[in-house]
């Protein structure tokens, strides 16, 4: 309490501080304009002089404002109001007459009519100045949000008790971390920088609350396959961040509106669900809509156009209101600066790894940690306000400035430090709701460390495939492009085509490969061919290209398939694993952890998966990657910390996974939280008999159908999840919820 009580203390003495120094020059401005307004003496003083003279006048009519104002107020309450309205000017101008008297030896001096003028802008200015470092203040905003939310709770509670017949169940919040792997979750806790986390992990004062769970990705692992599969339960056939279709020549790009429509199209028509939040639900700074009726920044309807858009209704009613509109550009300004400061030290202490951060991005790092977290976390707090049952909204914050100053380290730190504070903004806003929230916390995906492969090799993954082509290579390599869903964002939110470059359209060429990135997943596939080339077509084509992927020493491994035997996983030294088959030695994707050799297995069967998948080099030791774009914090294949984020769920809600087994891929996470909401509809709804694949008791819950289908510890190739124990459990739960 005593560091709290500091902490407003020094709050308040610098909003002191920086009104008198603004009111200070406007009387200095108002000084020098007004013809019959001086501060000086008849001899004329020194600027110094000058300034100390508007300096004390500033003070004492601040004090006299603060002081006496009030106390006139009061003694005047019997006047009219009109008649108070009127007098109030002529009030603040004989404060400030009495002020300028106040100054040593009479420097002060104004006409009557002038002191009017002089006291009303003084007031204004001082006004807005205090009002926009208030804004700045969490406590300052937390009682803002206190008293609309105590008028809304009065509003809205007794009639939502009316509508349900008796007391509301509790709603949901799932709040998405964008990029926050398990184990930085888990530092960052233990530094100290989340403690509103840490205290519902039970390191505080208190009980635990929440349990933690890490849970593993596919092989793609970023946020177009993990959200999609967690909103809509399913993300096949999505192969990477970004893939060519050669039935259609387009390249499909996660964070672009038309992709994003599309691939919520195909999960829909997939599971014959809309998603996870059909039942009273609001989708909030997603790439997807889960099938809210909700939404606000929603990239999956930017496209649309007319009224029925309402991807960018966030911004319009967050905006709307000018103290938000204040705090927020106040705060913008300030991280745009803080990221100048950040990348000058980087630059000046050398650094490495490093990638470029001039430009557009301190414009777009701002956006993702300030505005997007501002509009996302208002938006929450209005369905929480409004009692809506399920919420679900990303936070792209720590995944943006992570790709640019890598996983770890003071840049990301403070980055946490704030999303802790909206954690803690929104478990106290939930303490005046209309119903009582469960507040989830998950991450799609982690970030692993590692220099850019163009760095170290001084070439790109598009050069090395041109060269085992035996095309011509450019003679300087050109930069890849990052695919951040934070830049998508802003140009969805400026009504900008979202479009990353001459790769992502219809190539120019057909018979020259296409080559994209996907942090450290590259897709290699020739679209003059109408189907998946085979190996031995590829061989036939271009006998030197598979060898110099496979021997390159920043290349973890190959996919390809073979015409006789089906998928092959290709390393260095001629090795080769055949996925049909139950390989007695994993070759390359053994450093790559447990479950490696089922994630590729799943992707090849995918309709759009390219003609040569690569994955980059991998030090498990370390846990580094090589980014075949040019973050120095990356995500989208297999290694290291990308592919473990966390699950962190109340104690209320029944165990995500049984002991012994963890949770594998963004449909089982679905099937998990779908059972939540279903267990969230109370004890008035019948439990479903399922029976998953396998199970001995035919009286099993959805959670524990979920629960039976995860992946022992172990991992062995056997016990992989099983697709009929899911579709029994989701269907359980879909009974239920609708």
């Amino acid at each position: 309490m005593g560091q709290e009580r500091w902490r407003r203390v020094g709050s308040t003495l610098w909003r002191v501080v920086a009104v008198w120094a603004v009111s200070t020059l406007t009387m200095l401005v108002l000084a020098g304009i007004l013809p019959d307004f001086k501060l000086q003496s008849d001899d004329g003083d020194s600027a110094t002089r000058i300034a100390v003279t508007a300096a004390l006048g500033a003070g004492a009519f601040g004090v006299l404002s603060a002081v006496v104002w009030p106390l006139l107020v009061r003694a005047l309450l019997l006047v009219p109001a009109l008649v108070l309205g009127l007098l109030a000017f002529f009030l603040n101008g004989s404060l400030l007459l009495v002020a300028l008297r106040l100054i040593p030896e009479g420097r002060g001096e104004v006409g009557v009519e002038t002191a009017v003028v002089v006291a009303a802008v003084m007031s204004a200015v001082a006004s807005a100045t205090g009002g926009a470092l208030a804004v700045r203040d969490d406590d300052a905003y937390r009682r803002r949000l206190y008293r609309l939310a105590d008028r809304r709770r009065r509003r809205r509670s007794d009639r939502a008790e009316e509508r349900s017949g008796g007391p509301v169940t509790p709603g949901t919040v799932f709040i998405q971390l964008d990029g926050v792997g398990h184990d930085v979750l888990r530092d960052a806790v233990d530094k100290g920088l989340m403690p509103t986390v840490a205290g519902w992990l039970g390191e505080g004062k208190g009980g635990a609350t929440h349990r933690l769970t890490p849970w593993r990705t596919d092989w793609s692992s970023q946020t177009g396959a993990s959200q999609l599969g967690i909103l809509h339960g399913s993300n096949h056939d999505v192969p990477a961040f970004r893939w060519y279709e050669k039935d259609t020549g387009e390249v499909m790009v996660s964070n672009r509106p038309a992709s994003a429509a599309e691939l919520q199209r195909r999960a829909i028509e997939r599971t014959g669900d809309g998603g996870l939040l059909t039942v009273d639900g609001a989708s909030r700074g997603n790439l997807f809509s889960g099938g809210a009726e909700q939404l606000a920044l929603v990239l999956s309807i930017a496209a649309r156009r007319g009224k029925e858009n309402r991807s960018r209704a966030g911004y319009f009613a967050y905006f709307s209101d000018p103290a938000n509109a204040v705090r927020t550009a106040l705060s913008f300004v300030a991280e745009v600066f803080r990221e100048i400061g950040e990348s000058t030290r980087a630059r000046v202490k050398r650094r490495r790894p490093r990638v470029g951060r001039g430009g557009l991005y301190p414009f777009i790092r701002a956006f993702a940690t300030v505005v997007e977290r501002d509009v996302v976390v208002a938006a929450v707090i209005g369905d929480m306000l409004a009692g809506r049952s399920a919420v679900y909204a990303d936070l792209v914050a720590y995944d943006e400035v992570a790709h640019h100053s890598g996983p770890t380290g003071p840049d990301v730190e403070k980055v946490l430090a704030r999303l802790d504070r909206s954690l803690a903004l929104l478990a106290q806003v939930a303490e005046h709701a209309p119903r009582a929230y469960r507040i989830v916390l998950l991450s799609d995906h982690g970030q692993s460390p590692g220099e850019t492969f163009r760095a170290r090799y001084g070439l790109t993954l598009g050069d090395l495939v041109r060269a085992g082509c035996g095309l011509p290579v450019p003679r300087r390599a050109p930069r890849t492009h990052s695919g951040a869903e934070a830049r998508a964002t802003v140009r969805a939110a400026l009504r900008r085509p979202v479009e990353e470059g001459a790769d992502e359209r219809r190539p120019a060429r057909r018979a020259e490969p296409i080559v994209l990135a996907s942090g450290n997943l590259g897709l290699v596939s020739f679209p003059d061919v109408p189907h998946r080339m085979t190996r031995e077509e590829i061989d036939r084509r271009h006998p030197a290209l598979l060898p110099t992927l496979a021997n390159h020493p920043g290349i973890g491994f190959l996919l390809v398939r073979s015409a006789e035997r089906g998928p092959v996983v290709l390393g260095a030294r001629g090795v080769e694993v055949y996925l049909a088959e139950e390989p007695a030695d994993l070759g390359p994707l053994a450093d790559f952890g447990p479950g490696a050799l089922e994630a590729v297995r799943r992707t090849d069967g995918f309709p759009h998966t390219a003609d040569i998948m690569v994955n980059s080099w991998y030090d498990p030791v370390e846990g580094e990657v090589l980014a075949f774009e040019e973050q120095v914090g990356s995500h989208g294949g297999l290694g290291g910390a990308q592919a473990r984020p966390f699950l962190l769920s109340p104690l209320a809600l029944s165990e995500p996974v049984a002991p012994g087994q963890e949770l594998v891929g963004a449909e089982q996470v679905h099937h998990v939280l779908r059972c939540w909401l279903g267990e969230d509809l109370g004890p008035e709804v019948p439990v479903a008999d399922v029976r998953p694949a396998g199970a001995e008791n035919p009286q099993v819950t959805a959670c524990e159908a979920v629960a039976e289908a995860a992946v022992p510890v172990d991992d062995s190739p056997r016990n992989a999840p099983g697709g009929t124990a899911f579709a029994a459990a989701d269907t359980a739960v879909q009974d239920k919820t609708h």
